[in-house]
């Protein structure tokens, strides 16, 4: 099923054509530089430069079960992965951008990786422990694991705002999902949509002006792929919500941050229906 990586301008409204393969592709993640986007295929991770977009392998060593939760660094020196092959669950792991040998992070799985903090000490993740699905927080160069939150449903896609001062992440804790933050450092969580959609995967803007996130039809369970879902604009000055496109996707099409480092654009995966010819 051929996917399409794309780019769009929320202020214009320019949507631009990177590649389309039939690979199946993930979650673009843009490179501070603005040169270049990353996803993850089969399993492996692959760097599309823009200036001569293709899929240029990306060397994980042992790690070839990555997953669709990987990020780069604030300094762009490091990528972030989310893998299976040493555990037979997801578990986080550290390398230099450019590939290379992989550093094991997380003790305890699975772990999906989510969010990286501005100033590149901290990842954000999401945890499963003892059947409860949790958001945890880690020093990038290792150490204990420390709970943000728990209980009452399910937990996903931390992802920390411009400054660092909070988490937003998407909650079914209560009783629908939404989009919800929390100080950064531990602290009430506060919701952030509650209309009857499924919303998920927010991602605060370099710029801190918006946030844009992934939104389900009422009904959906989890957030599976190859659905008609919109991609969505909170306005955090106004706090008011736009959609900007409807597309066939969901799993895969924005799970993690995606942002152009000028917040002018973000990146992401569009699939083709069965039934497209």
């Amino acid at each position: 099923m051929p996917s399409t990586l794309q780019t769009f301008d929320p202020a214009s409204g320019h949507l631009t054509t990177v590649l389309v393969t039939e690979r199946l592709i993930e979650a673009p993640n843009w490179t501070p530089d603005g040169t270049a986007l990353i996803v993850n295929g089969d399993g492996r991770m692959f760097r599309v430069p823009l200036a001569a977009p293709g899929l240029l392998p990306i060397d994980t060593g042992a790690c070839v079960t990555c997953n669709n939760d990987h990020g780069i660094s604030p300094d762009g020196e490091r990528l972030v992965i989310s893998d299976s092959s040493e555990t037979g669950e997801s578990c986080i792991h550290v390398l230099p951008i450019s590939g290379g040998t992989p550093r094991r992070l997380t003790e305890s799985v699975p772990s999906w990786w989510h969010g990286w903090s501005p100033d590149g000490s901290i990842l954000a993740y999401v945890g499963r422990r003892d059947g409860a699905f949790g958001l945890y927080t880690m020093a990038v160069e290792g150490g204990e694991e420390r709970l943000l939150i728990e209980g009452g449903g399910h937990y996903d896609g931390p992802d920390f705002s411009h400054d660092g001062a909070h988490v937003w992440f998407n909650s079914d804790r209560g009783g629908s999902m939404d989009l919800w933050r929390m100080p950064a450092a531990g602290g009430e969580p506060e919701r952030m949509t509650g209309d009857d959609r499924v919303n998920w995967f927010p991602h605060p803007s370099p710029d801190g002006r918006s946030v844009l996130y992934l939104s389900y039809e009422p009904g959906t369970e989890g957030h599976p792929r190859d659905r008609d879902v919109e991609l969505r604009l909170i306005d955090l000055a106004s706090g008011g919500i736009r959609s900007l496109m409807t597309l066939f996707g969901g799993q895969g099409t924005i799970n993690v941050p995606c942002w152009s480092p000028d917040a002018s654009r973000f990146a992401f995966v569009s699939y083709s229906r069965p039934d497209a010819g």
